[in-house]
């Protein structure tokens, strides 16, 4: 990347996490919406990238953030990790929401091709070349870094939808696409929430006078939206659903372990640690990112199991053949929330049944505890997390 680093180990993430300790509590709480600019996001905590592939866990960060600081002083950083589960949550009672979301921006593909003038101003926004100053900016600092400070992804977001008139599912399909923390639940369901569309006719309308205000006069937006016109031809927002059931990893059976970019650290857990794995492999990533993650997250699990075989990158159709090749009854990972990986997994569940092999997922007390709360808007999940987080140490 250009001149910003974020970590994608998790000795690095750890280290991250250390460094941004003394900062997490009041400072955070103050400064964490100034955008800086390009290189200059002093005030967060550029852990997204090592979170979204959970090289180091929620619970780990909110804990060191708990016992430097504690609840009080804390609080504001420790609801920006819940609203990460929240989005989580929130979307695997609604797995649907990501259905339709696909073919939509099946559909906004295919309009760009059939309206000149929609595909002009689509190739502006992605190349930062629209003349609105701030939106430009950081449009090429996505393409340039993969990553945009979160107040400047609801900015840009908004001018995408209200001002440049586009599909605000292709603004989140590009956005995905370019980002470092790409992850589907947070990035599609943020995107939705500009729109007006995640808590019914209430959009976000980025504002000029805030946008030089907070970042400190660098940019001077004209001609922004002053009305947000919400999508007209969207879904209605489904009611939610139970939680997906999975098989947990039986500790006796013998084990391929299966890593992915949903969750690099859960060899720590010792209910998994504990399971007798013969093989250990993981599905590709999507991007160099993703590889680097994966990288770091194969060589810890080879660590641990230091007698498996070590069968590296498979597709998804090619696990149950090499479960059965290395004499194991099944394939264990962490949980796979809906999104990319777990649609790529879903078709192939029965193969893995015909093969005799178990195909098991562990969802970690984190998501178990958290998500049920997460049925309708963040409140319902925020008034929980005092109790949430006293249930972690019980």
């Amino acid at each position: 990347m250009a001149d910003f680093d974020f970590p994608l180990t998790r000795s690095d993430a750890l280290q991250r996490l250390n460094d941004f300790l003394p900062h997490a509590g009041a400072a955070y709480a103050r400064l964490r919406n100034k955008e800086q600019g390009q290189g200059q996001h002093v005030h967060v905590s550029r852990l997204s990238a090592a979170l979204r592939r959970r090289l180091i866990s929620e619970q780990e960060v909110v804990d060191a953030v708990l016992a430097r600081h504690g609840l009080s002083a804390a609080e504001k950083f420790v609801s920006e990790v819940f609203w990460r589960t929240y989005w989580k949550g929130w979307l695997e009672q609604r797995p649907t929401v990501w259905e339709d979301y696909n073919a939509a921006v099946e559909r906004a593909l295919e309009q760009l091709d059939a309206l000149s003038g929609l595909r002009k101003r689509y190739a502006s926004a992605i190349a930062g070349s629209t003349g609105i100053d701030c939106f430009d900016a950081w449009a090429r600092e996505l393409n340039e870094t993969g990553y945009l400070h979160n107040w400047a992804r609801m900015q840009f977001a908004s001018i995408w939808i209200f001002t440049l008139g586009l599909p605000w599912e292709l603004g989140a399909a590009s956005m995905f696409e370019r980002l470092i923390d790409a992850d589907p639940a947070s990035n599609t369901l943020s995107w939705r929430w500009v729109a007006g569309l995640h808590t019914a006719g209430k959009a976000y309308l980025a504002d000029a006078e805030r946008i030089r205000s907070m970042t400190d006069g660098r940019f001077s937006p004209a001609g922004l939206a002053r009305t947000a016109r919400i999508p007209a031809d969207s879904v209605r927002t489904p009611s939610p659903s139970s939680i997906r059931l999975a098989s947990s990893p039986d500790p006796s059976a013998a084990t391929l372990f299966l890593l992915t970019t949903e969750d690099l650290s859960v060899e720590q857990v010792g209910t998994m640690r504990a399971l007798p794995v013969k093989a250990i492999a993981f599905l590709r990533g999507r991007n160099k990112w993703d590889d680097a993650a994966l990288a770091d997250g194969l060589a810890r699990a080879a660590q641990v199991w230091p007698d498996a075989e070590v069968c590296g990158a498979l597709a998804p159709g090619e696990l149950a053949a090499a479960a059965k090749a290395a004499g194991c009854k099944q394939i264990a990972t962490a949980f796979l929330p809906v999104g990319p990986v777990a649609s790529s997994i879903a078709p192939l569940r029965a193969e893995v049944d015909r093969f005799g092999i178990a195909f098991t997922e562990y969802l970690r007390d984190w998501d178990r505890m958290a998500w049920p709360h997460c049925r309708k808007g963040f409140f319902g999940l925020k008034e929980k997390i005092p109790a949430l987080l006293q249930a972690e140490h019980r």
